[in-house]
């Protein structure tokens, strides 16, 4: 009985293979576009097949064009530059605050105990409740929308950064003690660099929070920013200047996300 030799497989790279990430990524790229054109689409049509009044619900081109127009004034970027900088204070506030209250409450048992009390009394609270108070405390300026923001955008850093330290392989940390590293020292050398992909995740929830609590504060209270932009065009019934500051305050929401996603990247990528 002859016996047959099977072919020896070679085990070589195909050239499609090293393609597939960035097939993958643009194919996700434009899937991320599909939704918003069909909606713009049909938004469109709605409006100029006569749907929807225009009055009540201008078309997207008629958005677009005003957005050109205000571009070209130096009001409105100064309102954009404000909004702007509300929104990344509060949100690099509560991402260093939440990080480090965090971190401490792996100190001990005490603290953790604390965190968690003050994480289940305070988280459920409607931040927006406080304003008034904030109003009162920081007046009308940056800060009490600054204070705002953190208040809210705090809670998804700190809990991200919470459960994620309590994941990371205690091994570590016992070979870092054992060479002589502090109790702090382990926390910011060994378990900050671990669990940095989860609390950038962490960090793109409070920036969404983020952004929707600054505008929220600018048309509640306040003399200047995106939000006050949107309430001085609904009491003069400009209904197509009310999109305007939406539309920028989804850019730089998307922006923003986008941003934390390529640091997330690039810090799995180097881990």
């Amino acid at each position: 009985m002859t016996s047959k030799t099977l072919p020896s497989a070679r085990l070589e790279p195909r050239p499609a293979a090293a393609s597939m990430p960035a097939r993958r990524w643009s194919l996700s790229g434009l899937s991320l576009c599909i939704s918003p054109a069909l909606l713009l689409i049909v938004w469109e049509l709605a409006t100029r097949l006569g749907w929807v009044s225009p009055q009540l619900l201008p078309a997207p081109s008629a958005i677009a064009l005003r957005v050109l127009e205000l571009a070209g004034q130096a009001d409105f970027w100064r309102n954009l530059g404000i909004t702007v900088y509300r929104l990344l204070s509060g949100l690099l506030i509560a991402s260093a605050l939440g990080v480090a209250l965090a971190l401490a409450a792996q100190l001990s048992r005490w603290s953790a105990l604390l965190l968690d009390a003050l994480i289940r009394l305070l988280a459920p609270i409607p931040k927006i409740a406080l304003y008034p108070a904030l109003i009162l405390i920081l007046g009308f300026e940056s800060a009490s929308k600054i204070s705002l923001v953190v208040s809210d955008a705090i809670f998804p850093v700190l809990m991200a950064t919470w459960v994620a330290a309590q994941t990371v392989d205690r091994k570590l940390i016992w070979s870092a003690r054992a060479a002589g590293a502090s109790r702090a020292a382990c926390l910011w050398k060994v378990v900050l660099p671990a669990i940095c992909p989860t609390v950038l995740a962490g960090v793109r929830v409070a920036g969404v929070i983020a952004c929707v609590v600054v505008f929220l504060a600018e048309m509640i209270a306040s003399t200047d920013g995106l939000g006050h932009m949107l309430t001085t065009a609904a009491r003069s019934y400009r209904i197509t200047d009310m999109f305007v500051p939406l539309v920028w305050i989804c850019l730089l929401g998307f922006a923003l996300n986008l941003a934390i996603a390529a640091l997330q990247r690039k810090v799995d990528h180097t881990g």
